[in-house]
């Protein structure tokens, strides 16, 4: 789970989790991109080793093209791919991950997932031959300066220029849109380890009451396309694939009253409620190999207590019932199911 810095051991206490997450981020060229953050880059390495210690894999999230000067005027796609066609700015760029990757190298995985949205971004503008150079410049980075790296692909759905959550389109054709998202990353003829994809980044809750969006909530239909799209990406890429940034909403617990930090969702429940063994050997199968959780925007659930309200028992609504376990946002019920999950034994994936 997304997990901030010194937090190793407090994680490890909570449940036996296998990788914590954490983005970098700020730009190459601001003044205020992670190597900032602590002096000269030990940032990441104090996060390696304080998640070596402690038995866990980190995780970074490297999101440093978009914030970085001088962007576009028009949206995030233009900013990033103006970025990356400017020569001052992809210097600094290679610099910032050179650094990084002098400060991760070891003997211990690290997996670095490479620019969350950009592939998307690149997917729609139909650049593959920028996008080939990019990704084999990462791994010939990688190659050389830190073998122990594990290098993550990010494969955006919406990069196809349409949304399965919201067109929920019959199977032929969810496969026809992950047929062209594994086209696209096959024709960019560079070997990343391993594939991230959104599974959403805010809890449906928070949609619905801070933007006005009713529509991303998940019916098993809506799991069964997303299982669908990954396991079709997998057998015609040969990468496994992770979920990444799930919110940990519930609909179980008193404290989540689609309020501030405790909005409902019901991804937590689908893969560690009643239930759910049966369906991750179905994601085990279709060749997923992880689950990462964490919110993407402040003012989703958190389990910590990010509210700073203590343990909270509102009236329940939609006939959440259960009373708080902790003090953490979402009534510690995702701290709870991970825990249970792990006592009955974490499912081996296939050799």
């Amino acid at each position: 789970m997304a997990d901030d810095p010194g937090g190793a051991a407090a994680l490890r206490q909570a449940a036996p989790f296998g990788f914590r997450y954490q983005y970098l981020a700020g730009g190459v060229n601001t003044g205020q991109g992670w190597s900032t953050w602590n002096p000269n880059g030990t940032f990441a390495s104090m996060y390696v080793a304080d998640s070596w210690a402690h038995g866990v894999v980190p995780v970074f999230s490297y999101y440093m093209m978009l914030q970085s000067k001088p962007g576009a005027a028009g949206g995030e796609a233009q900013a990033d791919l103006a970025n990356m066609q400017n020569a001052q700015t992809m210097a600094a760029y290679w610099r910032d991950v050179t650094l990084l990757f002098q400060r991760i190298k070891g003997t211990k995985p690290v997996v670095v997932h490479v620019e969350p949205d950009l592939w998307g971004y690149l997917e729609q503008a139909g650049d593959v031959s920028l996008a080939s150079a990019f990704a084999k410049k990462w791994i010939a980075l990688r190659n050389e300066l830190a073998p122990n790296v594990i290098l993550a692909y990010h494969m955006s759905g919406w990069g196809t220029k349409h949304d399965i959550q919201y067109e929920k389109p019959p199977n032929a054709t969810v496969i026809k849109y992950a047929t062209e998202s594994a086209a696209f990353y096959n024709a960019l003829h560079a070997h990343f380890d391993i594939a991230f994809e959104d599974f959403s980044d805010r809890d449906a809750g928070f949609y619905a009451k801070q933007e006005g969006n009713p529509n991303t909530w998940m019916k098993p239909a809506d799991f069964a396309r997303h299982m669908l799209y990954a396991q079709t990406f997998v057998r015609l890429t040969g990468l496994r694939m992770v979920a990444w940034q799930i919110p940990l909403g519930n609909t179980v617990m008193r404290a989540m009253n689609n309020t501030w930090d405790h909005f409902q969702d019901n991804r937590v429940q689908w893969l560690l409620g009643p239930g759910s063994r049966a369906r991750l050997r179905q994601y085990v199968a279709a060749g997923f190999a992880g689950f990462l959780f964490g919110r993407g925007a402040d003012g989703a659930t958190c389990a910590c207590d990010a509210a700073k309200d203590g343990v909270t028992n509102p009236a329940p609504i939609n006939g959440n019932t259960r009373m708080s376990l902790s003090a953490d946002d979402d009534g510690g019920y995702f701290k709870a199911q991970a825990r249970a999950y792990y006592q009955a034994g974490a499912l081996p994936l296939p050799g």
